[in-house]
C-alpha cells in the first residue's frame, strides 16, 4: 500500500526531453519513476509492474493517450490507477473527453513545476485514502468473520458437551462425567479468552492488530486448539494425529497462532469425510518452523485454490457433512501469519486431500537474528 513505500509514477511520453525534465523533478521529491516512450510500451510496462499513478501524454504515434487510458479503465486490474493527462490541448471538449474516459486530472504543457508537484501529490494522497478505506472495510469484515467463524466453535463445544452429558448422565460413571465437564469448561474458557481478545482488537484497530510474540512451545499451542475441535472430529470419526515435535520452540503471538490452528483444523475436519485422518507435522528450516496440516479430504480445484486467500473473492464451500462457514477464516490466517513474518499456502488436488502449510519464526532463529 502507498504510504509504506515510495510511490511509483509511470511517465508516458514520446518526447525524451519531457521525460527527462519530469523524471528529475519527481525523483528529487522522493518518487520512484518508471518510463515508457509509447502507448504500447506503457501497457506492457504496467502489466509487469503496477504504478501508483500515470502521467500520460495524449499526442503519441501508433496509440494516443486517450486509447491507452480507455484500455486501462476497461481492465479490472488497472482501472483504479489514477491517470493524469499531459497535453498542450486546452480546448474544453478535449478536457471533458479525457474525464469521460477516466482521467482524474490534466496538466498542460508547458507545465508549471509547482502545479505538477501539487497535482501529483494530491492524487497520490487520494489513492492512499481510497486504499485505506478499502483496508478499513476489509478489517471490519475480518472482525465480524472472527466472531462468526471462531466464537461459534467454543459455543458449539459447550452445547454439544452439555447435550451429551444430559443424555448420558443416568448412565455415566464419574470419569465420563469429569471428561464431559472438562470439555465444557475448556470450551467456555476458550470462548471467553477469545471474546476478550476480540474486544481488545476492536479497541485498537487504529493502531493495527495487537501483536505480542513470546517464546512458545509449538506442540502445546496446537494442543490447545486440538482440544477445542476434538468434539467436532469425534462427531465425524476423524482421527487427528499430532506429530509435532514437543521440543520445537517458536517466537509467536499465542492468541493469533491459536486462531490460525483453530481455523485450519476446523477446515480440515469440515472437508474430511467420516473415518478420515488429519496429521500435524512441522520441520525447522532457515530459522523458521514450517507447520503442515494435511487431511484425507475432498481436495480443491485450481479455481478454488487461486481465490482462497483473497478477501475480494471470499470462498465458502459446504463441508462433507454440509457444514457451513464464512469463507474468511483463511484470510484471517494469512494476515496473522504474515504478522509473524511468515507465509501460508496450500497444496491440493480434487479427491486427493489438502495440505495447508505456514511458517513462523523459530525461537532460536529469532534470538540469533536479534543478537546480530
Amino acid at each position: 500500500m502507498i504510504g509504506t513505500k515510495k510511490a511509483l509514477i509511470l511517465i508516458v511520453d514520446d518526447n525524451p526531453i519531457n521525460i527527462q525534465v519530469i523524471s528529475s523533478i519527481l525523483h528529487e521529491k522522493g518518487y520512484n519513476i518508471s518510463i515508457s516512450t509509447s502507448g504500447i510500451q506503457a501497457l506492457n510496462t504496467i502489466s509487469a509492474k503496477m504504478p501508483d499513478l500515470i502521467l500520460l501524454d495524449i499526442e503519441m504515434p501508433e496509440m494516443d493517450g486517450y486509447e491507452v487510458c480507455k484500455r486501462l479503465k476497461s481492465d479490472i486490474k488497472t482501472k483504479e490507477i489514477p491517470v493524469i493527462f499531459l497535453t498542450a490541448k486546452i480546448e474544453t471538449e478535449n478536457i471533458v473527453y479525457g474525464f469521460e474516459i477516466g482521467a482524474v486530472d490534466y496538466i498542460t504543457k508547458p507545465f508549471n513545476v509547482a502545479e505538477l508537484l501539487a497535482r501529483v501529490a494530491t492524487h497520490i494522497e487520494l489513492k492512499k485514502s481510497r486504499e485505506k478505506l478499502i483496508e478499513l472495510n476489509a478489517t471490519k469484515d475480518k472482525f465480524f468473520s472472527i466472531i462468526a467463524h471462531d466464537v461459534k466453535n467454543p459455543f458449539a463445544g459447550i452445547l454439544t458437551g452439555s447435550e451429551l452429558l444430559l443424555m448420558g448422565l443416568p448412565l455415566y460413571e464419574k470419569p465420563q462425567i469429569e471428561k464431559s465437564v472438562t470439555r465444557i469448561y475448556d470450551s467456555a474458557k476458550q470462548g471467553f479468552d477469545l471474546l476478550v481478545n476480540l474486544l481488545e482488537w476492536s479497541q485498537t484497530q487504529n493502531e493495527g492488530i495487537k501483536f505480542n510474540p513470546t517464546k512458545l512451545n509449538l506442540k502445546m499451542v496446537a494442543q490447545t486448539s486440538l482440544n477445542l475441535v476434538q468434539e467436532l472430529a469425534e462427531n465425524k470419526n476423524v482421527l487427528i494425529n499430532n506429530q509435532l515435535d514437543s521440543n520445537l520452540s517458536i517466537y509467536a503471538d499465542e492468541n493469533l497462532l491459536n486462531a490460525v490452528f483453530r481455523n485450519l483444523l476446523t477446515n480440515a475436519i469440515k472437508f474430511t469425510p467420516n473415518a478420515g485422518k488429519i496429521t500435524l507435522f512441522a520441520r525447522e528450516s532457515n530459522a523458521m518452523i514450517e507447520v503442515s496440516i494435511s487431511d484425507s479430504g475432498i481436495g480443491m480445484s485450481k479455481n478454488v485454490l487461486e481465490n482462497l486467500f483473497k478477501i475480494e473473492n471470499k470462498v465458502s464451500t459446504p463441508g462433507t457433512a454440509k457444514e457451513t462457514g464464512t469463507g474468511l477464516g483463511l484470510i484471517l490466517c494469512k494476515e496473522f501469519i504474515e504478522k509473524h513474518g511468515g507465509k501460508i499456502w496450500v497444496e491440493s488436488e480434487l479427491d486427493n486431500g489438502s495440505v495447508f502449510k505456514f511458517t513462523v519464526p523459530s525461537y532460536d532463529g529469532h534470538q540469533n537474528e536479534y543478537n546480530k
